[in-house]
């Protein structure tokens, strides 16, 4: 039913915590389905009203950036490695940009099928505060959106 499955994941272990429905999923999928496990990268946000150059030089933002983007590279290469271990079809891409708009833009331009994604669970105004990238997506990408709440995450304020 599902030829391209992407997994968002953010490099911590509750992001992970989809890898044994993913697993099942894909089992269950004839030709198995292609799962591309992918990082965004944000940009480095500068307050409103400030230039970069109160903080930092460009040139370090640029270095900072580059960085993130190479360790988003590392880890997904383990992840990837792992998940062809237990016989998924994995492939990684980096991406680079605002998490929720740039996952949901991936969606669409790259025909996936099905995405998979953790949830912390948070509610109120934490959720308020610092966003919800799976709200983001389930409200925006052009597939269906399976959410896994973390075992350890319950809802909260």
């Amino acid at each position: 039913m599902y030829k391209k499955i992407m997994v968002p994941l953010d490099g911590s272990e509750l992001a992970e915590c989809v890898f044994p429905h993913l697993e099942t999923i894909v089992k269950g999928c004839q030709p198995p389905a292609e799962v591309i496990v992918v990082q965004a990268v944000e940009p480095l946000s500068v307050p409103y009203g400030r230039e970069v150059s109160q903080f930092t030089s460009l040139e370090q933002v640029e270095a900072f950036e580059t960085h993130q983007k190479t360790e988003a590279e590392k880890y997904l290469k383990k992840v990837v490695a792992r998940l062809k271990q237990t016989g998924v079809n994995a492939r990684a891409g980096v991406i680079y940009g605002k998490a929720g708009e740039s996952l949901s833009d991936y969606v669409t331009h790259n025909g996936i099928d099905l995405v998979i994604i953790a949830t912390h669970g948070r509610s109120g105004i934490s959720r308020w505060v610092l966003g919800s990238v799976a709200n983001r997506i389930v409200h925006s990408a052009r597939a269906p959106v399976l959410m896994v709440r973390a075992p350890e995450c319950g809802p909260g304020i």
